[in-house]
């Protein structure tokens, strides 16, 4: 069991090289092993191109005959943009794969390890299943639902305040974390705000990292179309730019934000506003399977009311700003404590001088509290 766990954690490495790049696809890593010794490594680094066992059994050529197959996903068995993994597996005369997880996805779950065993392969499933799963949370969540996984980002004080009073919020967190922060919007596929945060900040939205990053699509919540036709977004190179609306928005105001490049999706509204639940629903049957949200407080306080949330990232400043600052969650409409959405802890980080939890809704806690006392 160690000796898989080693060699199942060097897998999960590879992996997560494909960070932000194999979109719609799951993040995979493989490895190789003959005799104790890696002798083939691959990951998939791109939707659309070779899958991680295929290079890493190219890479152990001959060497791949008799030896073990670690993957943190269980090999595909159809035809997509590429042949099924299983196949070459059962050609490269392997005598063993260990797979953290099974595909959750309809056309493979179970179907590509049932291929393997047919062809007298060992299998063995559910080593690091944990980790694997928490790798591709979004591609399970997506595949699942065909709605994207919902990360709700926050950057506030210790006191809970994302802004002065005057609305200055520039910097509360150090450079570090603002970092991170741009490293975050390319890991997803789209990143969200609502319209006060465009009028009150008029940000670019894009990913500023020195190296080569992708840019997420930014998705703008705007019930209105009070978004204004010459904002920064709308002026920069940064990419696809979608407005979220209703069909109360003025329609001149909508045809100026389309000659501007600008995708209108109108959304049935919710109580006079977008109903967030609808567009995810649009969002994922565009294929857009992650969402990265950065405010303003009315929106995130919004999706977490909807149960729309599937991880809050908090970043934490050792600041203090005060009563008269700006809350980084909006009103929820909650009379007693047993109502307030709970969240479980999964992590927390130091980024420079600030801090990073990481937490995800607390679905026992959820269950429990419908029990009697």
């Amino acid at each position: 069991m160690e000796r898989d766990v080693f060699f199942m954690r060097r897998a999960l490495d590879l992996a997560k090289k494909g960070r932000g790049t194999t979109s719609p696809n799951p993040m995979v890593g493989a490895v190789v092993v003959k005799d104790g010794e890696i002798v083939g490594e691959g990951y998939h680094r791109k939707a659309g191109e070779p899958h991680a066992e295929v290079e890493a059994l190219a890479q152990a050529a001959e060497r791949a005959r008799g030896a073990e197959l670690y993957v943190n996903l269980e090999p595909c068995c159809h035809y997509g943009r590429t042949p099924p993994c299983a196949d070459t597996i059962i050609r490269a005369g392997v005598k063993r794969v260990v797979a953290a997880m099974a595909d959750p996805n309809p056309l493979v779950a179970g179907k590509g390890i049932k291929r393997l065993k047919e062809a007298g392969i060992e299998v063995v499933v559910g080593v690091l299943e944990e980790e694997a799963k928490k790798l591709n949370e979004v591609f399970i969540k997506y595949i699942i639902t065909g709605k994207p996984f919902v990360v709700a980002k926050i950057a506030q004080s210790f006191d809970g305040k994302i802004a002065m009073a005057s609305g200055e919020s520039r910097w509360i967190t150090g450079e570090p974390a603002r970092v991170k922060a741009h490293e975050l919007r390319s890991w997803y596929d789209a990143i969200m705000v609502g319209v006060g945060t465009v009028m009150a900040d008029d940000p670019l939205l894009t990913c500023r990292l020195p190296e080569k990053r992708k840019n997420p699509v930014r998705i703008v919540v705007d019930s209105g179309a009070r978004m204004p036709p010459d904002a920064r977004m709308l002026r920069c190179e940064g990419g696809r730019v979608i407005l979220a609306t209703t069909e109360r928005a003025d329609s001149e105001r909508v045809s100026a934000l389309k000659e501007r490049g600008v995708e209108v999706i109108k959304v049935p509204p919710a109580e006079g506003r977008v109903d967030l639940s609808r567009l995810m629903e649009i969002l994922g049957g565009m294929g857009i399977t992650s969402v990265l949200v950065e405010g303003g407080s009315t929106l995130t306080s919004s999706l977490i009311k909807g149960n729309l949330v599937d991880k809050l990232l908090v970043f934490v400043a050792p600041v203090v700003i005060g009563g008269e600052g700006i809350d980084s969650v909006g009103k929820l409409h909650v009379d007693r404590l047993s109502q307030a959405p709970r969240f479980k802890f999964h992590s927390i980080d130091a980024i420079g001088g600030d801090l990073l939890l990481e937490a995800y809704p607390d679905l026992k806690r959820e269950e429990d509290s419908c029990l009697p006392g």
